[in-house]
């Protein structure tokens, strides 16, 4: 959880600061939604059959976007991540 935390709260701060990449493209709600499906795919295809069912992919989607796109920083990635798992 202390990984996730420190992840979602930089990019959280990115989007918010305008941070800009290397390769000078500025850190957007968009170019963030962007990387998300890209992963999001990416990790679909490589996972091996069975690992997790159909509703983990939409929910740990959901809660990453929650947590990375709000315009409220949440204080911990716990809370609304419990909504999740009632």
């Amino acid at each position: 959880a202390a990984t996730a935390e420190i992840s979602r709260s930089q990019i959280w701060q990115w989007i918010r600061h305008g941070a800009v990449l290397d390769d000078g493209r500025t850190i957007t709600t968009e170019l963030v939604v962007q990387i998300i499906e890209e992963e999001f795919t990416a990790i679909g295809e490589e996972v091996e059959e069975g690992h997790l069912t159909d509703s983990d992919w939409p929910r740990a989607r959901m809660l990453f976007e929650q947590v990375t796109l709000a315009s409220k920083f949440e204080d911990f990635l716990t809370i609304p991540a419990y909504d999740f798992i009632n």
